[in-house]
C-alpha cells in the first residue's frame, strides 16, 4: 500500500521511499534513487509522487523565523502550512496574499505549484508575493534566490514542481485585513455570457470572484452560481479571530466506487443550484467557509472510492473563440455523461506569471473533478486537451495525472528553458511521464 499517495489517490504506486529532512541546516539524504521534495501531498495527480524514488519530507521544517508586523513580511521554514500561518497572522490583522482552496498545503508547496486563488484578477499568483527563499541543491550548495540574486533559479523554482532543489525556508509578504469576515454575494446565472458579464463587472469592485457551474444539466447553455466578496470593513478585536468549525466531519472509509455516478452527480448539482431560494443572496461569512469549504470535511477524497479520482483544470486565454472552446468542452462532458461533482469556473487577471512553468495566464479557467472511470475518462480528457491546445491554453500540472508529453510541450512553451535548472538528482513520476 502507498502510504504517501497524491490527493486524487491516482495513480497508485507502492515502490517509493520516504525520509524527512531533520532540520533546515541538514544535508539532503544520500541516495542512489531520484529525489523529490514532499509537503502535505495535496497535489491531485503524480507531481507529488516519485516511483521508484525517494520522497524527502519537510514535516520537521515547521518553524517561523521572523515577522515584521509593520510590513507584513514573514519568513518561515518550508514545511509550515498555510493553516499554521493563518493561526499566527489573522489575529494580528494579516492574511495570506493568495490562497488555494485548501489551507492544508505547505509554503514550499505553494511556491512549487505557484498556487492561485479567488483574487487572481487583483493579486496574481502566490509567487508574485515571494521575496526570497533558500534552495538546497543535491551538490550540497545552498542558493539564496530572489529577483536580485540567482534570479534564474528563482523564476525556475516558482511553479517548478519541486524539481530545481529543496526549498528550506521562504519569505513572502502578507496582506493587511480589516477583519476575518467576508461580505459575500451569490448570484445565479443562466448562460456563459452572463458569467462573463458578471466577471467583468465584479473584477473592479470585488477582491474575490469565483463560480460553481452545473455542467450536467440538460439545457444548451451552462448555469451556475457566481460568488463575489470583499473583506468586511469593520475592524474590531472580535473580528480578527481564527475560526475553527465545530462541524468538522471525517470520511472514515472509502465510499463504494458506484456512489458517484451520473445520476447522483446530476441530483447533487440540481440541489446545489437551487440552494438559493432567490436569484441573489447576500450575507457575511467567516473566511473559513468562504476560502476553504472542503477543509471542514477531512479525507473528503475518499468519497470517490478506492479507485481514486482525477482533477482537470485548464485555462483558455481571452480572445474571440474562448467562449466557443468552453462551450465545446461543456458539450463533450454532457455527451460523455461524466459530470463533475465539483466544477469551478473563474477568470485570471492580466498579471503575468513569473515562473517558467507557472500555470495562470490571463483568461478563463475551469477546474473539474471526475471519479476514475478508467480509459473512457482518459479519452474524454484527451479530447478536451486538444481543444485547449487549439486556442493556446494550458492544463495545470499540479492537478494532472494523464496529459501526454506532446500536450505538455505545447502547453508550456518555456519548457526547454526550464529544463536547464532542474537538479540532476531530482525527478518525479509526473516528470518521467511527460519527458
Amino acid at each position: 500500500m502507498n502510504q504517501f499517495p497524491s490527493w486524487g489517490l491516482y495513480p497508485h504506486v507502492t515502490d517509493q521511499r520516504y525520509q524527512d529532512l531533520s532540520n533546515r541546516l541538514s544535508p539532503l539524504p544520500s541516495s542512489d534513487r531520484k529525489i523529490l521534495p514532499r509537503g502535505l501531498g495535496r497535489s491531485y495527480g503524480d507531481t507529488c509522487l516519485n516511483s521508484p524514488g525517494l520522497l524527502v519530507g519537510s514535516s520537521l521544517l515547521s518553524h517561523f523565523i521572523s515577522f515584521d508586523g509593520t510590513s507584513g513580511l514573514l519568513r518561515c521554514e518550508a514545511g509550515v502550512s498555510l493553516d499554521e500561518i493563518l493561526q499566527f497572522c489573522v489575529p494580528r490583522g494579516w492574511f495570506l496574499p493568495v490562497t488555494p482552496g485548501t489551507k492544508f498545503v505547505t509554503v514550499a508547496g505553494a511556491i512549487a505549484n505557484d498556487v492561485h486563488g479567488k483574487n487572481h484578477h487583483k493579486a496574481g499568483n502566490f509567487g508574485h508575493h515571494v521575496t526570497c527563499f533558500e534552495l538546497l541543491r543535491s551538490s550540497g550548495e545552498r542558493v539564496l534566490c530572489s529577483r536580485q540574486e540567482h534570479s534564474d533559479l528563482f523564476y525556475a523554482t516558482i511553479g517548478g514542481l519541486g524539481l530545481t532543489g529543496f526549498i528550506t525556508w521562504a519569505e513572502f509578504k502578507l496582506t493587511p485585513i480589516p477583519s476575518s469576515w467576508i461580505e459575500q454575494e451569490q448570484i445565479q446565472f443562466h448562460s456563459l455570457k452572463q458569467f462573463f458579464d458578471l466577471s467583468s463587472s465584479s473584477e473592479n469592485t470585488h477582491d474575490f470572484t469565483v463560480s460553481w457551474v452545473d455542467c450536467v444539466n440538460s439545457s444548451k447553455d451552462i448555469r451556475g452560481i457566481f460568488i463575489r466578496g470583499n473583506y468586511s470593513p469593520t475592524r474590531i478585536a472580535e473580528n480578527l479571530k481564527v475560526h475553527h468549525s465545530k462541524t468538522i466531519k471525517t470520511i472514515p472509509v472509502f465510499f463504494p466506487n458506484f456512489a458517484l455516478n451520473s445520476l447522483s452527480i446530476r441530483a447533487f448539482n440540481e440541489l446545489y443550484y437551487r440552494k438559493n431560494l432567490t436569484s441573489t443572496k447576500i450575507n457575511t461569512v467567516h473566511y473559513e467557509p468562504f476560502f476553504y469549504p472542503l477543509d471542514s470535511i477531512h479525507h473528503w477524497n475518499k468519497i470517490y472510492g478506492n479507485r481514486g479520482f482525477l482533477q482537470y483544470q485548464f485555462v483558455i486565454p481571452y480572445k474571440g473563440d474562448s467562449g466557443t472552446a468552453l462551450q465545446e468542452i461543456f458539450h463533450i462532458l454532457k455527451r460523455s455523461q461524466m459530470g463533475s461533482f465539483l466544477a469551478v469556473l473563474k477568470t485570471f487577471g492580466p498579471k503575468k506569471s513569473e515562473g517558467l512553468l507557472s500555470f495562470p495566464k490571463e483568461g478563463v479557467t475551469l477546474a473539474l473533478d471526475f471519479p476514475n472511470h478508467g480509459e473512457q475518462l482518459l479519452k474524454v480528457l484527451e479530447q478536451c486537451d486538444q481543444i485547449v491546445k487549439s486556442v493556446k491554453g494550458s492544463v495545470y500540472p499540479a492537478k494532472d495525472a494523464r496529459m501526454s508529453k506532446e500536450s505538455f510541450e505545447a502547453f508550456f512553451p518555456r519548457l526547454n528553458e526550464f529544463e536547464k535548472y532542474i537538479d540532476p538528482q531530482f525527478s518525479s513520476s509526473f516528470w518521467r511521464r511527460v519527458r
